[in-house]
Formats: C-alpha cells, structure tokens, sequence
C-alpha cells in the first residue's frame, strides 16, 4: 500500500508542479497584461484534485490517520483555484487580479501542504 500511496504522491506533486509552472511561465505576460491560462494549468489542478482525493481514500484505507480539517481547506482552495482557471480557461487575456489570485492561492496551497503538520 505504501508504493501506490507514494506514486500518487509523486503525481499530485506533478499536477501541482504543472499549475505553478504555467503560472510562472506567464509572468512576464502577466506584467504585460496579456497572461493566459494555458492547458497545462487546468490539467494540472485536475491532477491534483484527482490524486488528492485518491490520496485520503488510500490512507483510510491504510488505517492512518487524516486530518479532515487540513484536506477540506486544501480542497477549498483548489476549488477556487479549478473554478477560476475553468472559467478563465478560453479567454486571450486574463485579468491580472484574477491571474495573481491563481498564483497566489496554489502558492497558499503548497504552504498549508508543507507547514500544516
């Protein structure tokens, strides 16, 4: 059970890499005001949603312990995160705001992932 838990690790790590990549890429743009969301961004979060829920239900499983609290406000974040990009997703440019919140939130995210222990 350990070895599917850590690949599902290793790919949640992916789609979180995927996000943030996209967004780091589109900096530049984002100071120009001409940042999109690209593919890579959606299907990364949807990675990530997809692993993270399979990443609660294997460590049930494996009788270890979850913090509900932790995972419902990861997974709150990553909604806002899904739902912006979603919308965003067609759009030539995307408002510098709502690009930031993007960046900002997966950053947050990342954050609650590593120092909420």
């Amino acid at each position: 059970m350990d070895v599917l838990i850590n690949v599902f690790v290793a790919l949640h790590i992916i789609g979180i890499a995927a996000l943030l990549g996209g967004f780091l890429t589109q900096m530049k743009a984002m100071g120009r005001g001409t940042a999109r969301f690209t593919p890579a961004m959606l299907h990364g979060a949807l990675t990530m949603l997809v692993t993270g829920v399979a990443l609660v239900g294997l460590n049930e499983a494996d009788d270890q312990s979850v913090n509900n609290l932790k995972v419902g406000i990861k997974l709150a974040v990553l909604v806002v995160i899904l739902a912006l990009v979603y919308v965003k997703r067609d759009e030539e440019k995307v408002d510098k705001a709502v690009f930031g919140a993007v960046g900002g939130l997966t950053v947050v995210n990342i954050f609650i992932a590593t120092l909420w222990t």
